[in-house]
């Protein structure tokens, strides 16, 4: 197989055609940046009534369609020592409430993780530590409720 040059010359590119170029590319960067601006600009929540409470830091959201798992909060889980009264508490702190969620990661388990609030503003974290049915989850709140060691 014989492969063949291009008969036509390597003209470098006029000033007409890096200006064309310059303006094109400026073009593009405008544009990725206006479109991407003001959706990071934009804080990450979700809100919705209670439908139903599944432990004691993990409830489901009417709208949301993944569960949701309390920020800093660190309940009993099903099969430990107060797993029933964290349950019970956050059942009756939130049953019917509306809540707003502000989302701050998603787990392995593919729950939004996020801090809640009552639609009175009351942390949903916060009320289940004060009733002493959870603890803060120092590793992830890094101390945000003031119960951690050194704190």
């Amino acid at each position: 197989m014989k492969f063949m040059r291009s008969n036509h010359p390597n003209f470098p590119l006029s000033n007409s055609g890096r200006r064309i170029i310059t303006r094109m590319i400026v073009s593009v960067l405008a544009i990725t940046v206006l479109s991407v601006g003001p959706v990071s600009a934009q804080t990450n929540t979700v809100s919705g009534a209670v439908l139903y409470v599944t432990d004691g830091d993990t409830f489901s959201l009417r709208g949301v369609d993944r569960p949701i798992r309390v920020w800093g909060l660190d309940a009993p889980e099903r099969d430990e020592r107060g797993a029933s009264a964290a349950t019970s508490t956050l059942r009756r702190l939130v049953a019917g409430q509306s809540l707003t969620c502000r989302v701050r990661d998603i787990d392995r388990y593919g729950r939004i993780v996020g801090q809640c609030f009552l639609a009175d503003g009351r942390d949903v974290a916060a009320q289940m530590i004060a009733a002493g049915v959870a603890r803060e989850y120092c590793y992830f709140s890094g101390g945000y409720y003031g119960t951690c060691r050194g704190n």
